[in-house]
Order: C-alpha cells, then structure tokens, then sequence
C-alpha cells in the first residue's frame, strides 16, 4: 500500500481535521513508499524504532508521536536520533493523539470500556468529541473489587485513593486514558461513584478523599495499550496489511 493512500485511510476513520490537539495527526515523518510491514506500539520511543528496523517495517504507528506544541523545535539529542534512526531506514512514522483517544470503537476510552465490561452511556464532557467518559457496571462493586479487576486486565496493580467511606458501593463510573486527572471533578458534579484515569496528581488524591469518591490511576501507558493495538488489528483485517503490536515496557 502506498504511504499516502495509508494515511488517507487512517485519516477517514479517525477524522483528525475535526479535532483540536497539541500535535499533528497523521504521516509525522516520511519514509518508504510502499507499505508492507507496519509496527504498532503505544509511543514512538527509540526501542520501538530499533524493534521496526529490526523486522524490517515500513512504517511505525502510534498513539504518541512527535513534534508536540511547546517542545524544542530542534532536531538534536534524543529527538534527533530517533529521527535519524527513522529516516536512514526509510521508515514512516504515522501519529494519532486525541483522535485515538476518543473513536468510540477503537479509541483509548472505548477500549478499556470494554476491558473492563463497562456499558458506555456518554462523554463525560456531554458531546461526541469528550476526552472523557461515562458509564456503569452492570452489578455494582466494592472498590478493593474494581482495583483488583484492573490488575488483572491491565496487568498493573493501580493506585486506589477511596473516599471516607470506604465501603460506598460503585456503579456509575467515568474515566479518561493517560493523562486524564484532572475530569476527577466533573466526574464528582455527575454524582459518579467513580473515576479512572491513567496519571495521578499530587492535588487528585485530596479532591477524591474530600470530595466523596473512589479514584483509580490506573498507568498511563497500561490505559493506552488498547487503542493503537485495535486499529493495527483494523488494518490488517480491512486492509490485509501485515500489522504487529509491539509493548515495550513503561511502569508509568
């Protein structure tokens, strides 16, 4: 497959011209014309680009790619090496932020949702583009509970900060893969039993203990594993291309 036509594809099932993100979206850096092999993984990190070399790929597609707004505009360091890497073996790099973050099939959010057996009701935010979600378990549960059910899909102990009472039931629950915190309180005026996020914050844990309830940091990386790793297996099913997942390890 052509790299432009590639892009073109992923660009009408992800529709980033509609949203207003802190990078571009799409074809990051330009490499090989013809599109055999590609290589999936949560960020654009130099062990992802030597794994890509490795297996001999064509492209690299990410959650989290490059070129984000306020970073050094230099290519040097780090950066530069990852770049050189990329384009001395002819390698594309394509980059879906926020757009990955909120498709409501293959995105961050509606993923976990579906680890996690959550019915999703709506976007936390109340329209179609919410970074955030809602929704509810179909029995409630204790928090020791929910903790131990995203251990055991995610496979990453969370960090659990409960309420006062510690024993209030949950049931209604929102969340917002990454670096997502900071909903905690929308989640609160919804009158939510729950929220998950990836990141924690110094300020979130007293805004769930005074504030009434259970919080979840769940990894930043461990809650975004799902969304890229969906749409490499979109493409290969709707496009017989050649598609494989790579995690590299990240405690965060």
């Amino acid at each position: 497959m052509n790299h432009l036509q590639l892009e073109a594809i992923l660009n009408d099932k992800l529709s980033p011209q509609l949203i207003k993100d802190y990078c571009p979206n799409g074809l990051q850096v330009e490499g090989a014309v013809e599109i055999k092999k590609i290589v999936t993984g949560v960020t654009a990190s130099q062990a992802l680009i030597d794994h890509a070399i490795l297996v001999n790929a064509d492209a690299i597609l990410v959650h989290h790619g490059y070129f984000w707004k306020g970073e050094p505009e230099a290519i040097r360091g780090m950066k530069g090496k990852r770049i050189r890497s990329l384009i001395k073996h002819d390698i594309n790099l394509f980059g879906y932020h926020l757009p990955l973050d909120i498709h409501p099939e293959l995105g961050n959010n509606a993923q976990l949702a579906q680890l996690l057996d959550i019915e999703v009701e709506a976007g936390l935010e109340g329209h179609a583009q919410s970074v955030a979600m809602c929704g509810r378990f179909k029995r409630p549960m204790s928090g020791k509970e929910l903790a131990q059910r995203l251990h055991s899909v995610l496979n990453r102990e969370p960090l659990h900060i409960a309420p006062e009472s510690e024993d209030k039931l949950i049931t209604t629950v929102g969340w917002c893969t990454g670096g997502g915190q900071d909903y905690i309180e929308m989640a609160v005026a919804q009158g939510l039993d729950a929220f998950i996020s990836g990141e924690v914050s110094e300020r979130t844990t007293y805004t769930a203990r005074e504030m009434g309830i259970h919080y979840f940091a769940a990894g930043h990386h461990a809650t975004e594993r799902y969304g890229v790793k969906a749409l490499g297996e979109w493409l290969a099913a709707e496009h017989s291309l050649d598609v494989e997942f790579v995690d590299i390890d990240n405690p965060v």
